[in-house]
């Protein structure tokens, strides 16, 4: 007769509950391990998912406007514009001539606060319908309800059901702010508003950054004349959602065009701005998936190691079962059976953590697009981790203990360290001797510990932790530096386009010149050539005064200096396949041969920084004789300490009514907004492997001197005195902890550097190696701190075994 499967699982559940009563701490901290590692790889992957997502969900949700029309003449019909074929809504926002609305109570609103009047009842219900972060929608028929966006109110510290005071311009005040008198305060009507909603919108987060208040139509019905101005010359645009999408926007334009008899009417395409967005979004997805990975597989090289020495121990004391008549396949489980039971517990503890921790996802951009905030369980990513747990943990422990039971049995000495007998042959005193043994080698029986995952445990810890810290440096170094994205200039100026300078460029550059805070000005003529077929942007690298040549950020090679060299960008380089010293043939206006002579980031003032070529002034004149140029741009690189900000006022100020040009601080890059975003994970990473390395050697400590008692009891009984036995633990975690510091520490340094090198190339930035000062310097004390508080707990135990009673026990 075939036994049942309950019988053939008796002995199994016997060894379980024997099991879990004399090793419950071991299971306790496979559990933990297990509940830490599963936690963060759950909460990671759902975070990732969610926030790649945001940007579409929150369009979705809402009804979104596929483009922004802002007609620039007053009075404009947009009923007309709602009947036109293919448009299926039309919302409306006022242009108030930048006249900014006062609030009375709040601080100050400054160029980082927006305010929309809504212009009709459409907005924000039947286009654009804002998803609400918390209370309601604004009443459209009532003047004194408003909304804000999450930023405004936590800019201006208010709340739902806070109520302000607007304070608004006279008619006649608006009148002179039209005529471009300057206006510093308010002394219209007042009136109080209360906040009855915080709302989220894509096309405000596309428009803004984010920091609105929007008031209601009624709002603009009772104070048209405070916001028109006597005349009542209302300026709007609107929020257009076309029945085709993105696709009918060309048709949309044309048919506008010939509506309206306008050809000034600009056009802001919110499903490209939505794109821009995604990529955003999308970098940030790609980085909690590569932090996710880096944590799977280092908990799986922790958890796996875990059940491998659980499954170890155990099959020591089931090879007695198996003469006795336990089956392989029994004993199999057996060993087994408690690891699957912690995995499957730790696996629901994490579950739970991960619910709890999406409430701070997702992080960066996608943060501002989520249209449903806090908690949420993505069932998917919960159940499928949890499974791969417990199977990795379960699959562990039984192909340690099958192995272990196919292998006989043998009486002979376990291999010796060297270094252990390199510190007996030193003469060191019998604690240093004990403790690099049971760091060093496995034991055997009972006693068995397998010392060489330790080690390794010990060594991938400190790797993992300094090439973490190490990368962290690097993307923090780039975040914060402008100039590792080109940005070795301050100030941009604009001053012509499409071959006609709207502003008189030399009088702006001498300006530039003769200030004390400026280093160089550039005089940057952008042409476009091809080159093997493809459109490159052409920066002429000529300086406004010989000598002051703006530095120029080379990744290799170097910049032209004669009228035949070229250097192009990284991403043009891949493009047209070239290598530095090809001679590419480039056509602008005439056709000129061009020596590569270095790959260099370039201004973005065409596509990006990583797209387009520099030249010299020359080199430019002869590509483009006369120097005609699609944009005319200044680029100022300003002495260390100074303010771009204040040098472009005084410029201004300096020039007077002659100033047309556009000048301002250059912006930053969005790159460098995208390292902002995560510079945080490797940093999160780097603790979530201490954590776990210091889990591990924890444990390994405190099971070594359970197993090894016997040991101790002997050496006790010849001698060994309780000070020498507490001295024993502490020996063995500083074995292991200068184990992993002599291997960790440069290959941590080697793989953070060829970490960053790879995506620093990727991105592209200059790479410069990160090195980690405060963690170089403080890694070796504090790790060996770490592995001294952890062997305190162990040695009090060693410290208290009896020895009459280990003895009795073996």
């Amino acid at each position: 007769m075939v036994p049942s499967a309950a019988v053939m699982l008796m002995p199994v559940w016997a060894f379980l509950r024997l099991d879990l009563r004399r090793r419950w701490r071991s299971l306790a901290v496979l559990t933990l391990l297990v509940a830490l590692s599963c936690g963060v790889v759950m909460a990671a992957t759902a975070g990732a998912r969610r926030g790649g997502s945001a940007v579409d969900r929150l369009r979705d949700s809402n009804l979104a406007a596929t483009v922004l029309v802002a007609p620039r003449t007053p009075g404009f019909d947009w009923d007309r514009v709602r009947r036109m074929p293919g448009v299926e809504a039309v919302g409306t926002m006022l242009l108030t001539v930048d006249v900014r609305l006062n609030i009375e109570g709040v601080e100050t609103l400054d160029g980082e606060d927006y305010w929309y009047p809504i212009g009709d009842a459409e907005l924000t219900r039947t286009v654009e319908r804002a998803v609400v972060l918390a209370g309601r929608l604004a009443d459209p028929t009532r003047v004194g309800e408003a909304m804000v966006t999450e930023s405004f109110a936590e800019r201006h510290h208010l709340r739902v059901g806070d109520a302000v005071t607007a304070r608004l311009f006279t008619p006649g005040e608006t009148d002179l702010f039209l005529s471009g008198k300057a206006l510093h305060a308010a002394s219209g009507p007042r009136q109080p508003l209360r906040i009855v909603g915080v709302v989220r919108s894509p096309a405000v987060n596309n428009f803004t950054h984010h920091s609105v208040i929007m008031t209601t139509v009624s709002f603009t019905d009772a104070y048209r004349a405070n916001l028109f101005g006597a005349g009542g010359h209302r300026v709007d645009f609107a929020a257009v959602r076309l029945a085709q999408g993105e696709a009918g926007l060309p048709d949309f334009q044309r048919r506008l065009a010939q509506l309206s008899q306008q050809d000034d009417i600009q056009f802001q395409n919110l499903v490209e701005e939505a794109r821009d967005a995604k990529g955003i979004t999308g970098f940030e997805r790609n980085a909690l998936l590569m932090f996710t990975l880096a944590a799977l597989v280092a908990s799986a090289v922790v958890l796996g190691q875990a059940a491998a020495r659980y499954a170890t121990a155990a099959t020591a004391q089931l090879r007695v079962l198996l003469m006795l008549g336990m089956t392989r396949v029994q004993a199999t489980a057996a060993a087994a059976a408690g690891p699957a039971l912690a995995a499957a517990a730790g696996a629901v503890a994490a579950s739970a953590a991960a619910v709890a921790a999406s409430a701070a996802f997702p992080i960066g951009t996608a943060a501002d697009y989520e249209p449903a905030p806090g908690r949420h369980a993505d069932l998917a990513v919960l159940a499928g981790t949890a499974v791969m747990a417990v199977a990795l943990v379960t699959v562990a422990a039984a192909l340690t203990a099958w192995s272990d039971f196919a292998r006989k049995p043998v009486a002979a000495t376990p291999p010796r360290s060297m270094v252990a007998d390199a510190v007996y042959r030193l003469g060191l005193p019998v604690p240093v001797l004990i403790g690099a043994r049971f760091a060093l080698e496995p034991g055997r029986g009972r006693a068995a510990a397998p010392a060489r995952s330790a080690l390794i445990g010990a060594v991938l810890g400190v790797l993992g932790v300094l090439a973490a810290l190490t990368f962290h440096t690097g993307v923090a170094d780039a975040a914060g530096n402008p100039q590792r994205f080109g940005r070795t200039y301050q100030i941009e100026g604009w001053v012509g386009f499409n071959g006609t300078d709207f502003a008189p460029a030399r009088e702006v550059m001498d300006a530039f010149t003769a200030d004390p805070d400026v280093v160089a000005v550039n005089d940057t003529r952008v042409g476009v050539a091809t080159v093997n077929g493809l459109p490159v942007h052409v920066f002429a690298h000529q300086p406004a005064v010989a000598g002051r040549l703006l530095p120029v950020v080379t990744l290799s090679g170097r910049m032209p200096v004669a009228p035949d060299e070229i250097a192009l960008a990284p991403q043009t380089v891949r493009e047209t396949g070239a290598q530095v010293g090809d001679t590419l043939t480039f056509a602008g206006t005439e056709r000129a041969p061009m020596r590569l002579t270095g790959v260099a980031l370039v201004p973005d003032g065409g596509v990006s920084y990583a797209k387009g070529a520099w030249t010299t002034g020359d080199g430019y004149q002869a590509l483009f004789p006369g120097g005609s140029f699609t944009y005319h741009q200044l680029h100022v690189s300003l002495r260390s300490g100074a303010n771009a900000q204040v040098v472009s006022q005084r410029i201004s100020a300096v020039l007077g009514g002659q100033n047309t040009a556009k000048l301002g601080p250059a912006d930053i890059p969005r790159e460098a907004q995208q390292l902002r975003n995560v510079r945080g994970l490797p940093l999160a990473f780097g603790v979530f492997l201490a954590l776990l390395a210091v889990a591990t050697t924890g444990h390994t400590l405190t099971a070594a001197v359970r197993r090894r008692r016997h040991e101790i009891a002997v050496l006790s009984a010849l001698g060994l005195t309780r000070r020498q036995s507490r001295l024993i633990p502490l020996a063995q975690a500083t074995t292991l902890t200068l184990t992993g510091l002599l291997f960790g520490v440069p290959l941590g340094l080697a793989l953070g550097w060829t970490m960053w090198r790879a995506v620093a190339s990727t991105i592209p930035v200059l790479y410069v190696r990160p090195v980690a000062q405060l963690t170089l310097a403080l890694v070796v004390p504090a790790t060996l701190l770490i592995g001294g508080l952890l062997a305190a707990l162990p040695a009090r135990r060693a410290a208290r075994i009896g020895v009459g009673e280990a003895l009795r026990a073996e």
